[in-house]
C-alpha cells in the first residue's frame, strides 16, 4: 500500500469515527440541554448545580452510545481500566464545561435563561474537543492494525497461519 493510500485510509477512518462520536454527542447534547432546562423550571437549584446534574446524565448516556456504537470495535479486555479512565476524562470535561458556565453566571453576572442555555452549550463544546481527544487516545484504546500484527509476527520469524493455527499433535 503506498504512503499516499495509507494515508487516506487512516482519514477515512478517523472521518467515521468522528461523525460517529458526533452522532451519539449530538444525541447526549439533546438530553444534557434537556435535563439542563427540565431541572431549572422544575426546580429552584442554582444554575450550575442544574448544569452538573445534567452533564452527569449526559455522561452516562455517553458512555453506552460510545462504548456500543461509536468504539464497539476496539479493545474491551479491559473493562474496568475503561470506565475509570471514562469517568475521570468525563469529570474534568464536566469541570470545564461547568467552570464555563459557572465564570459566564457568577463571574459577568450573564444568568438570563438565553445567556445559561449559550454558555452551556459553549462549555459542552469546548469540553466536547477535550473528550473527543482523550477516549480516542487513552479509554477507548484501538486494537493493533492487522498489517502491524503481520509485521510483528514476521519479526519472529512466524508466518501468520503459524501463530494462529495450532499444530496438531503427532502419534508416533
Amino acid at each position: 500500500m503506498s504512503e499516499r493510500s495509507a494515508l487516506r485510509v487512516r482519514l477515512d477512518r478517523l472521518a467515521r469515527e468522528f461523525a460517529k462520536f458526533g452522532a451519539v454527542g449530538g444525541v447526549g447534547l439533546l438530553v444534557d440541554l434537556g435535563v439542563f432546562n427540565l431541572v431549572r423550571h422544575v426546580t429552584e437549584l442554582p444554575v450550575v448545580r442544574a448544569s452538573v446534574i445534567a452533564t452527569v446524565v449526559a455522561i452516562a448516556f455517553n458512555y453506552v452510545g460510545f462504548r456500543y456504537f461509536t468504539y464497539k470495535d476496539r479493545d474491551k479486555s479491559r473493562r474496568t481500566r475503561e470506565l475509570t479512565l471514562f469517568f475521570v476524562f468525563s469529570a474534568i470535561g464536566l469541570v470545564i464545561q461547568n467552570g464555563l458556565l459557572y465564570a459566564a453566571t457568577y463571574g459577568f453576572g450573564w444568568d438570563t435563561p438565553l445567556q445559561s442555555n449559550f454558555f452551556k452549550f459553549f462549555g459542552i463544546g469546548v469540553a466536547t474537543l477535550f473528550r473527543f481527544w482523550s477516549y480516542r487516545t487513552w479509554v477507548f484504546r484501538a486494537l493493533p492494525e492487522p498489517e502491524v500484527v503481520h509485521t510483528s509476527e514476521s519479526l519472529l520469524g512466524q508466518t501468520p497461519k503459524q501463530a494462529v493455527r495450532p499444530q496438531p499433535d503427532r502419534v508416533a
